[in-house]
């Protein structure tokens, strides 16, 4: 019985710490980057459901940057230029990017003269952390190498991504 409470406390103290870094998340001041988080998303003109679908994404992972906050919608920018509005529990915290202009060599630290671990072609999107001085660390699927920040999109230039 008394592990039984133990384990009650714990999940619920589990899921207000989860809560509490989806209110920080979703309070962010724009512009940001995000991602989105399901399967199947879609874009809308104008921030509601009432508002007619112009795009829908079947892509989870893929990077947005949130532009504008209008409650539980945000107003998004694909990479393509796009964009719309979508609802805010469509979209991640997580970190991604997409390869732009060409074939990318992932490599094994953060310079020029580092082992090409992998190549990635152009629309390939993965996760990214360890973003400083003009590199990012880009994985995809567990194959990860440090990239050029200049050739993915979902950072600004020069920014710092733990």
């Amino acid at each position: 019985m008394q592990l039984r409470v133990v384990l009650a406390a714990l999940v619920t103290l589990a899921l207000g710490v989860c809560a509490i870094g989806d209110a920080w998340a979703q309070q962010r001041k724009p512009p940001y980057y995000a991602s989105i988080s399901a399967g199947k998303a879609r874009m809308r003109t104008g921030p509601g459901r009432n508002y007619p679908a112009s795009w829908l994404y079947v892509r989870a992972d893929l990077p947005i940057k949130v532009i504008e906050v209008y409650n539980d919608w945000r107003k998004v920018e694909d990479p393509d230029g796009t964009q719309g509005w979508m609802l805010v529990s469509l979209l991640s915290a997580t970190r991604t990017a997409v390869v732009v202009g060409s074939v990318l060599e992932m490599r094994d630290s953060p310079r020029f003269s580092g082992k090409v671990n992998w190549r990635a072609a152009p629309g390939v999107v993965g996760r990214i952390s360890k973003c400083r001085r003009g590199w990012c660390w880009f994985d995809v699927r567990g194959r990860g190498g440090y990239v050029e920040q200049n050739r993915i999109w979902g950072t600004e230039p020069g920014e710092e991504v733990p």
